[in-house]
């Protein structure tokens, strides 16, 4: 989304575990290390490294604008498959699509008067949207160093790092200083790329199978 329409100003989003740790009260019978915030999510990493300010919703009916479409969308879909008989996943996604390019592109909003798709095409022509161009920020070169999982690590006597079980030869980098992992994964292909990062510079890239990897989202 970001790579096709631009940055937006801010994401507007519930407390789902990969958009911020939350911790409960502590009780008799535990109690918590790591407190609401302490830890920093792997989507949030990426929001602060684009400049996109985040906000939390305490409550489904904090966000109405965005709970009432999906609402309407599974109510339609869940009628449409019980009207013609749909069991199949397969059927069923065919319907998501099409109830999907109606209410984008066909279906005029009863809030705005207008085809959401048109008015969205029209705002972005006028430049009247908060949505920012896309651009890599320094020092990297690539969209993998961006829209990836994050690891750090410390470089050891001998030139070393370990990850999930792996160890890596790093060079060029001093003993005991702390390396940036940019880490994304191919199912397609079975790998995790990992490209090692150091002084505002990539010193490493390699590929290795991705059994192993837990990284915390």
């Amino acid at each position: 989304m970001i790579e096709t329409f631009g940055l937006p100003l801010r994401y507007y989003v519930d407390s789902l575990r990969v958009f911020r740790f939350v911790q409960g009260r502590d009780s008799v019978w535990r109690k918590h290390v790591l407190q609401t915030e302490d830890v920093d999510t792997q989507w949030g990493k990426m929001m602060r490294l684009l400049g996109v300010d985040v906000v939390f919703a305490l409550s489904p009916q904090a966000k109405g604008k965005v709970e009432r479409p999906y609402r309407w969308l599974q109510d339609r879909i869940v009628r449409t498959c019980a009207l013609e008989r749909i069991s199949q996943i397969e059927e069923v996604r065919e319907v998501l699509h099409e109830e999907l390019d109606r209410y984008d592109d066909h279906q005029v909003h009863s809030t705005t008067g207008e085809i959401p798709n048109i008015r969205f095409a029209r705002a972005m022509a006028d430049s009247n949207s908060l949505f920012r161009p896309f651009s890599l920020p320094k020092p990297y070169t690539s969209p993998k160093d961006v829209f990836c999982l994050r690891e750090r690590r410390m470089v050891n006597a001998y030139c070393r790092i370990s990850l999930f079980n792996n160890d890596i030869q790093v060079p060029n980098v001093p003993l005991r200083e702390d390396v940036d992992i940019h880490m994304v994964p191919d199912p397609k292909k079975n790998i995790m790329q990992i490209r090692i990062w150091w002084d505002d510079k990539m010193v490493h890239s390699l590929s290795l199978q991705l059994r192993g990897f837990r990284v915390h989202l």
